[in-house]
């Protein structure tokens, strides 16, 4: 991945007049790290948005996670891929903006990485994937476009923009 662009997001006038500082990406890739509820929102083939909460890990500077494709946000995602995905806390916000598709197979190391990771947050709510889960599908990656986030509103409101990687 590359270093994102950071600037800040664009706000009325009145509203974040001063900021103080930047955030670093590291802050927040550490809080979309450790946190264990996602809000992921989608749009249906008719224009209107669905927001369902997703568990999942964040890894490579990734968010991963999985769910039959009879799901209604993987069969939005299937015809338009730009979803937002978004954090619990409104306090310290972070909100990202990207694209979500199928992950296909992992490869096995990255596979062991994905179940343990996903594993060490959900096994006590009873869920712990196994690393040959996602071999016939069922897994989905989210790659952020850009991020908006503060700790505190009015003094560090902060906006990373990404490259979009070739390939």
């Amino acid at each position: 991945m590359n270093t994102p662009k950071i600037t800040r997001p664009h706000f009325p006038h009145g509203y974040v007049d001063r900021p103080k500082k930047f955030l670093t990406w590291e802050w927040v890739a550490a809080r979309v790290a450790e946190s264990k509820h996602y809000w992921l929102c989608s749009v249906r083939p008719n224009g209107r948005p669905h927001v369902v909460p997703r568990w999942g890990a964040f890894l490579d500077h990734k968010f991963y996670y999985d769910g039959s494709p009879e799901t209604r946000h993987a069969q939005n995602i299937m015809k338009n891929p730009h979803v937002t995905l978004n954090l619990e806390n409104g306090e310290k916000a972070i909100f990202m903006e990207g694209t979500s598709r199928p992950a296909g197979k992992p490869d096995p190391q990255f596979a062991k990485r994905l179940a343990k990771a996903i594993g060490d947050k959900y096994k006590d709510r009873g869920y712990s994937p196994k690393p040959n889960q996602w071999d016939k599908g069922g897994l989905y990656v989210f790659t952020p476009r850009q991020c908006i986030a503060w700790s505190q509103f009015t003094e560090d409101p902060t906006k990373f923009v990404f490259e979009e990687e070739e390939g």
